[in-house]
C-alpha cells in the first residue's frame, strides 16, 4: 500500500543523458558515510566496483550498447536503492531494521538488524547488502543530511546535474517539460524515490522491467509476520519464509 504522505515525498531524479561517468557521486557517498575502499580486479569493464557492496551504496553502471553512428556508445546510469513507497524490504523485515523517513527514504537501523537477509530476497532491484558483521547496508538517501535540510552527498557533488534532489512531484513535472516521456519509477511499487528520466527504453540501461515484490513477501507480510508478536511463533515463521525464499544453502560472505 502506498504511503499516505507520498504526495509530499522527496526524491532523486536521475537523468542518464547528463551523466558523464565521472563517478564523483561514488566518491562523495564513500566520503560522507565513511565507507572503506574495495579491492577489485579488472574484468574487462570500466565499471568499478562491479556491483553494489556493503561499502558501495551507489555505483555508476557502464552499459555499452550498439550504435550505427559510433563504434562504442556508453550509457551511464546510477545504480542505487530505489526507495520504493511500497517497499518489499520493509514488509519482510521482522525486526524493524528497515524503516521509512518523513521524506520518504527507506533507511536502516544497523542495531536492529538480526542478519536474516530476508530483505535481499524481497527487493526486486537486488539492492540490500550485508557487511562483515552480518548487518544490512544500502543507500539511505543520506537521511541524516536531508533531515537537516541538505541534499544527498551524491547530488551535491554531481557536476552535470544528472542527479537532482527535491520535491518528487516537482521533479517529475520538470522532467516531463524537458521532453522525457519515459519516467521509470513514476508509478512502480507505489512510486519510487529514485526516478529515472529516459529518452530510450529502460532495458538498454539494464533496468528491471515491471518490478514487483515477490508473492512470498506479501504472504509473509499478511499471514506470518504478525506471529512475531508472540515470540516463538515469529521465529518459526521467519525460519519458514527464509527457507522458502533463500533455500537451505549457505550464503558466501562478502569480502570487503
Amino acid at each position: 500500500m502506498a504511503n499516505e504522505n507520498s504526495k509530499n515525498r522527496k526524491a532523486i531524479l536521475v537523468t542518464p543523458e547528463l551523466c558523464i561517468g565521472c563517478r564523483a557521486c561514488q566518491v562523495a557517498c564513500k566520503s560522507w558515510n565513511q565507507l572503506p575502499g574495495i579491492k577489485t580486479k579488472n574484468n574487462g569493464s570500466y565499471q568499478n566496483p562491479p556491483d553494489l557492496a556493503s561499502a558501495a551504496y551507489n555505483i555508476i553502471r557502464y552499459n555499452e550498447v550498439p550504435s550505427q553512428d559510433n563504434p562504442v556508445r556508453w550509457l551511464f546510469v546510477s545504480r542505487r536503492c530505489m526507495h520504493c513507497d511500497d517497499a518489499g524490504c520493509m514488509k519482510i523485515c521482522p525486526s524493524g531494521a528497515l524503516y521509512k523517513t518523513d521524506e520518504g527514504a527507506v533507511a536502516f537501523d544497523r542495531d536492529k538488524c538480526i542478519g536474516c537477509k530476508l530483505c535481499v530476497t524481497a527487493c526486486p532491484f537486488d539492492v540490500p547488502r550485508y557487511d562483515a558483521d552480518g548487518k544490512v547496508t544500502k543507500c539511505h538517501l543520506c537521511f541524516d543530511r536531508i533531515g537537516a535540510g541538505m541534499s544527498p552527498a551524491c547530488v551535491k557533488t554531481c557536476p552535470t546535474g544528472a542527479l537532482k534532489y527535491g520535491d518528487r512531484e516537482e521533479l517529475i513535472s520538470t522532467a516531463r517539460k524537458d521532453g522525457f516521456a519515459t519516467l521509470y519509477g513514476e508509478q512502480d511499487l507505489g512510486g519510487l524515490g529514485s526516478v529515472y528520466a529516459f529518452k530510450e527504453e529502460p532495458k538498454l540501461y539494464g533496468m528491471v522491467e515491471n518490478p514487483a515484490i515477490p508473492s512470498s513477501v506479501n504472504f509473509w507480510h499478511t499471514y506470518l509476520k504478525p506471529l512475531s508478536v508472540i515470540g516463538l511463533g515469529g521465529v518459526v515463521a521467519a525460519a519458514a519464509i527464509h527457507y522458502l525464499a533463500i533455500g537451505p544453502h549457505k550464503d558466501n560472505e562478502e569480502e570487503v
